[in-house]
């Protein structure tokens, strides 16, 4: 198959970072700039507007630089504007060769914005890009606002191009400037476009402000254009851009008669740098760099992999560098547990495996978030729990602490039939637990052991609503004795491993 190659153009550094909120640093732009070109392996980038501040002088001069010395300068684009000599200057200032003018693509941008006729903006045209050309530098063509002149004044856009492939011009950039177009028009506009002068290579630059960005640059494909307008993680102005990772995903697998640089590998890589330099969190189920769209939650899921992969796609995670997870809730099933056991090199009997999957239900009721790292404290929780006759209940319990005042507890328990129930204060919340219990167990005629030891551990890298264990030693008739108890609360891990020192003694 004769393979046709599409340009791919980030502009995460320029239109990217015109999402609400958002400007990257000097250093943060070369570092970009450095992943996207030699790792991602982006065709090219756009990397800023012209005349913007003194910063983002200072951040192009760092990337040109760079750039210069690693064999990257001709991939390196500043959007310029129809200004006299001013863009060209600030460009020349840069040490930047390659510049994206931003024309009118539609009578309305035309006749409100600039207030000129055709032949007037033409003519301005006409200066900038002689001016490019005498100092060397690279001229592609933006077209603003090309789709709406597609819709309402077609004319006038077939005017501009036959005007501009007259010029010494590169790129034609065909932007849907505000994510209007359906897929459908999509197609019409370019194919129109590119049929009519077959000899110019045209680009489609997509946002998603009807979420349609994706799909109008595979049809935009489709239509015959020769490169795309792309940005990490969809960022853009309003709705964002069309995103690379979903743009390069559908390419590999529906479009096979097209080629692309990219790296898919490096694309999750790129968008964590981006979600964290940018401040803007990557939703988790979004397409390909999501947290959790390589993650199965459903056990009839997971059992189906375990049957010939059943619910796997061509959407693999290992091609972008990552790996399925199976997530542990109270949907989840004995295939989901029995995985990520399996990752952990852990097997269970049946009758155990039942009751882990049965604790890790309790804990999803409760809405509590289990990771597979919080698995070995619930297996110990459970195992230890199972060999252990309950006929001591602590049945209740409320814990108070406020400032300058002693904690205290309210305790209630059973001891078969007989309900007791003790008020106490305490140095903290389970010092007072305890000295109400001995309360009770002094009514009893019965001494409680000695507490040696108190020891807290959650999974590595465990975030505040962690599951907590505590293993508490206790001295039980001149014999040492651990028990342990598991929560997400510290105390309540605590009493939990109390009352199982209780059904011991």
């Amino acid at each position: 198959m004769n393979r046709r190659y599409i340009e791919i153009m980030d502009t995460t550094l320029r239109d990217g970072e015109q999402t609400s909120a958002v400007s990257f640093s000097a250093s943060e732009k070369l570092t970009i700039a450095q992943l996207l070109l030699q790792e991602v392996k982006v065709d090219r980038i756009e990397v800023a507007s012209a005349r913007v501040s003194e910063g983002e002088f200072q951040a192009v001069k760092k990337i040109t630089d760079w750039a210069k010395d690693h064999g990257f300068l001709d991939k390196i684009e500043v959007l310029t504007f129809v200004d006299g000599r001013q863009s060209i200057e600030w460009m020349l200032g840069t040490g930047a060769k390659v510049m994206n003018l931003l024309t009118k693509g539609s009578l309305n941008h035309l006749k409100y914005q600039l207030k000129k006729s055709p032949e007037e903006h033409f003519a301005d045209i006409t200066g900038v890009i002689a001016l490019a050309q005498s100092n060397d530098i690279t001229c592609n063509v933006y077209l603003e606002d090309w789709s709406n002149g597609m819709r309402s004044s077609p004319e006038y856009v077939f005017a501009a191009l036959d005007f501009l492939t007259t010029q010494p011009v590169k790129r034609i950039l065909l932007p849907d400037t505000l994510g209007i177009l359906t897929p459908k028009e999509a197609y019409e506009y370019t194919k129109a476009v590119v049929d009519r002068y077959p000899g110019t290579h045209f680009e489609f630059h997509a946002h998603n402000d009807y979420d349609l960005g994706t799909a109008n640059t595979m049809e935009a494909i489709r239509a015959g254009v020769q490169g795309l307008h792309l940005t990490v993680n969809g960022m853009g102005e309003r709705a964002g851009n069309a995103p690379l990772a979903s743009a390069i995903a559908v390419i590999k697998d529906f479009m096979p008669e097209i080629e692309t640089s990219v790296v898919e590998k490096s694309l999750y890589s790129i968008s964590k740098l981006i979600e964290n330099f940018s401040g803007i969190r990557i939703p988790s189920n979004k397409p390909i760099t999501g947290e959790s769209v390589f993650t199965q939650t459903a056990g009839i899921h997971a059992d189906g992999d375990k049957k010939n992969n059943l619910y796997f796609s061509k959407l693999m995670p290992e091609r972008f560098g990552r790996t399925r997870l199976y997530a542990l809730g109270k949907t989840s099933g004995k295939a989901n547990i029995e995985n990520n056991l399996k990752d952990l090199g852990i097997t269970l009997t049946d009758s155990d495996l039942k009751k882990v999957t049965q604790r890790i239900i309790e804990l999803g009721d409760k809405k509590e978030v289990v990771t597979p790292e919080d698995l070995p404290y619930i297996i110990s929780d459970v195992l230890d729990s199972s060999a252990i006759e309950e006929k001591v209940v602590v049945q209740n319990y409320v814990l108070t602490h406020s400032k300058n005042l002693k904690p205290s507890a309210t305790v209630q328990i059973s001891f078969g039939d007989e309900l007791f129930q003790e008020i106490a204060q305490g140095d903290g919340q389970y010092d007072a637990f305890m000295n109400a219990l001995k309360k009770v167990y002094c009514k009893k005629g019965i001494e409680l052991p000695m507490l040696v030891d108190y020891a807290v551990r959650i999974p590595p890298g465990g975030k505040t609503d962690a599951l907590c264990e505590t293993i508490i030693t206790w001295s039980i008739k001149g014999k040492e004795t651990k028990t342990r108890g598991l929560d997400s609360d510290q105390t309540v891990s605590a009493i939990k491993a109390t009352q199982k020192m209780l059904n011991i003694i």
